[in-house]
Protein backbone atom coordinates (compact mmCIF):
# COMPACT_ATOMS: atom_id res chain seq x y z
CA UNK A 1 0.00 0.00 0.00
CA UNK A 2 1.08 3.68 -0.53
CA UNK A 3 0.20 6.77 -0.65
CA UNK A 4 1.01 9.22 -3.73
CA UNK A 5 -0.86 12.41 -4.92
CA UNK A 6 -3.52 11.61 -7.49
CA UNK A 7 -3.17 12.11 -11.41
CA UNK A 8 -5.84 13.52 -13.83
CA UNK A 9 -5.98 10.19 -15.19
CA UNK A 10 -6.75 8.19 -11.82
CA UNK A 11 -10.32 10.24 -12.08
CA UNK A 12 -12.37 7.12 -13.16
CA UNK A 13 -10.88 5.03 -10.32
CA UNK A 14 -11.54 7.24 -8.16
CA UNK A 15 -15.34 7.59 -8.75
CA UNK A 16 -15.43 3.98 -8.36
CA UNK A 17 -14.32 4.23 -5.11
CA UNK A 18 -16.54 6.98 -3.64
CA UNK A 19 -19.30 4.85 -5.43
CA UNK A 20 -18.21 1.77 -2.98
CA UNK A 21 -17.62 3.69 -0.30
CA UNK A 22 -21.55 5.67 -0.63
CA UNK A 23 -22.97 2.28 -1.31
CA UNK A 24 -21.51 1.30 2.47
CA UNK A 25 -22.44 4.39 4.13
CA UNK A 26 -26.23 3.78 2.24
CA UNK A 27 -26.06 0.18 3.44
CA UNK A 28 -25.45 1.74 6.96
CA UNK A 29 -28.17 4.22 7.50
CA UNK A 30 -25.25 7.27 7.24
CA UNK A 31 -27.01 9.92 4.49
CA UNK A 32 -24.08 11.75 4.26
CA UNK A 33 -23.05 11.08 0.76
CA UNK A 34 -25.06 10.03 -2.71
CA UNK A 35 -24.78 9.69 -6.22
CA UNK A 36 -25.06 12.84 -6.51
CA UNK A 37 -21.74 13.88 -4.28
CA UNK A 38 -19.11 13.73 -4.32
CA UNK A 39 -19.43 14.58 -7.83
CA UNK A 40 -16.68 14.41 -10.33
CA UNK A 41 -16.33 18.07 -11.13
CA UNK A 42 -15.44 18.48 -7.69
CA UNK A 43 -12.85 15.71 -7.83
CA UNK A 44 -11.68 16.86 -11.19
CA UNK A 45 -11.36 20.47 -9.87
CA UNK A 46 -8.94 18.48 -6.47
CA UNK A 47 -6.87 16.82 -9.10
CA UNK A 48 -6.10 20.65 -11.11
CA UNK A 49 -5.43 21.97 -8.15
CA UNK A 50 -2.58 18.76 -7.35
CA UNK A 51 -4.54 18.26 -3.53
CA UNK A 52 -5.73 15.02 -3.95
CA UNK A 53 -4.08 12.19 -2.54
CA UNK A 54 -5.26 8.30 -3.00
CA UNK A 55 -3.98 5.20 -1.58
CA UNK A 56 -3.11 2.39 -3.94
CA UNK A 57 -3.01 -1.28 -3.41
CA UNK A 58 -1.61 -3.31 -5.85
CA UNK A 59 -2.93 -0.66 -8.57
CA UNK A 60 -5.86 -0.45 -7.35
CA UNK A 61 -7.18 3.14 -5.72
CA UNK A 62 -8.86 2.07 -2.26
CA UNK A 63 -9.10 5.24 -0.55
CA UNK A 64 -8.63 9.35 -0.91
CA UNK A 65 -8.29 12.25 0.40
CA UNK A 66 -8.97 15.98 -0.70
CA UNK A 67 -5.68 17.86 1.71
CA UNK A 68 -5.34 22.12 1.10
CA UNK A 69 -6.36 24.90 2.90
CA UNK A 70 -9.54 25.85 1.76
CA UNK A 71 -12.52 26.20 4.44
CA UNK A 72 -16.49 27.25 3.63
CA UNK A 73 -16.70 30.31 5.17
CA UNK A 74 -18.76 28.81 7.87
CA UNK A 75 -15.73 28.09 9.84
CA UNK A 76 -15.17 31.38 10.33
CA UNK A 77 -18.00 30.89 12.76
CA UNK A 78 -15.85 28.50 14.77
CA UNK A 79 -13.54 29.18 17.51
CA UNK A 80 -10.64 27.25 16.47
CA UNK A 81 -7.39 26.54 19.04
CA UNK A 82 -5.24 27.66 16.12
CA UNK A 83 -5.74 31.10 15.37
CA UNK A 84 -3.33 31.51 13.09
CA UNK A 85 -3.55 30.73 9.00
CA UNK A 86 -1.13 27.52 9.42
CA UNK A 87 -3.49 24.53 8.94
CA UNK A 88 -4.70 22.24 6.29
CA UNK A 89 -8.00 21.35 5.51
CA UNK A 90 -9.41 17.66 5.00
CA UNK A 91 -12.06 16.93 2.50
CA UNK A 92 -13.79 14.04 1.38
CA UNK A 93 -11.74 11.25 2.99
CA UNK A 94 -13.03 8.05 1.18
CA UNK A 95 -12.24 4.47 1.50
CA UNK A 96 -13.63 1.28 -0.88
CA UNK A 97 -16.29 -0.18 1.19
CA UNK A 98 -14.08 -3.58 1.00
CA UNK A 99 -11.71 -1.60 2.60
CA UNK A 100 -13.28 -0.61 5.71
CA UNK A 101 -11.79 -1.03 9.45
CA UNK A 102 -8.48 -2.14 8.06
CA UNK A 103 -6.65 1.67 9.08
CA UNK A 104 -6.87 3.08 5.70
CA UNK A 105 -8.78 6.12 6.71
CA UNK A 106 -6.33 6.23 9.72
CA UNK A 107 -3.33 5.91 7.29
CA UNK A 108 -4.60 8.97 5.35
CA UNK A 109 -5.05 11.26 8.19
CA UNK A 110 -1.33 10.15 9.34
CA UNK A 111 0.07 11.37 6.67
CA UNK A 112 -2.15 14.44 6.52
CA UNK A 113 -0.29 15.16 9.79
CA UNK A 114 2.73 14.73 8.23
CA UNK A 115 2.23 16.59 5.67
CA UNK A 116 1.03 19.41 8.29
CA UNK A 117 5.12 18.71 9.90
CA UNK A 118 6.62 18.67 6.34
CA UNK A 119 5.29 21.87 5.53
CA UNK A 120 5.65 23.96 9.02
CA UNK A 121 1.89 23.92 9.16
CA UNK A 122 0.16 24.52 12.74
CA UNK A 123 -2.72 22.29 12.61
CA UNK A 124 -5.74 20.45 10.62
CA UNK A 125 -9.20 21.31 10.36
CA UNK A 126 -11.68 19.04 8.95
CA UNK A 127 -15.83 18.74 9.61
CA UNK A 128 -17.96 15.64 9.31
CA UNK A 129 -21.40 15.16 9.21
CA UNK A 130 -23.88 14.75 12.26
CA UNK A 131 -25.75 11.98 11.04
CA UNK A 132 -22.30 9.92 10.74
CA UNK A 133 -20.73 8.96 14.79
CA UNK A 134 -18.68 6.08 13.20
CA UNK A 135 -17.02 9.20 11.25
CA UNK A 136 -17.34 11.83 14.69
CA UNK A 137 -15.83 8.65 16.91
CA UNK A 138 -12.91 7.95 14.20
CA UNK A 139 -11.51 11.60 14.48
CA UNK A 140 -11.92 11.19 18.29
CA UNK A 141 -9.71 8.19 18.56
CA UNK A 142 -7.29 10.24 16.36
CA UNK A 143 -6.99 12.90 18.71
CA UNK A 144 -9.28 15.20 17.03
CA UNK A 145 -11.05 17.94 19.05
CA UNK A 146 -14.99 18.84 18.28
CA UNK A 147 -15.10 22.96 18.57
CA UNK A 148 -18.60 23.55 17.28
CA UNK A 149 -20.81 22.95 14.83
CA UNK A 150 -21.90 24.29 10.91
CA UNK A 151 -24.56 24.07 8.16
CA UNK A 152 -23.19 23.33 5.06
CA UNK A 153 -25.34 23.20 1.33
CA UNK A 154 -26.77 22.32 -0.13
CA UNK A 155 -29.29 19.93 1.75
CA UNK A 156 -27.79 22.35 4.98
CA UNK A 157 -27.10 19.56 7.10
CA UNK A 158 -25.33 20.29 10.60
CA UNK A 159 -21.80 19.32 10.86
CA UNK A 160 -19.14 18.84 13.43
CA UNK A 161 -16.16 20.72 13.02
CA UNK A 162 -12.87 18.90 14.88
CA UNK A 163 -8.90 20.32 14.71
CA UNK A 164 -6.07 18.69 16.04
CA UNK A 165 -2.82 20.53 16.71
CA UNK A 166 -0.15 18.96 15.39
CA UNK A 167 2.96 21.33 15.97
Amino acid sequence: MRIRKAKISDLGNIMIMYKSCVKGMIANDIDQWDDTYPDIETINQDLEKQSYYVVEEKGEIIGGINIDQNQDKTYLDIDWEDKSDSFLVVHRLGVKEEFWNKKIGKDLMLFTEKLVTEKGLKSIRLDTYSGNPKAMEFYRRLGYRELGSINLKPNKNEYYCFEKIII
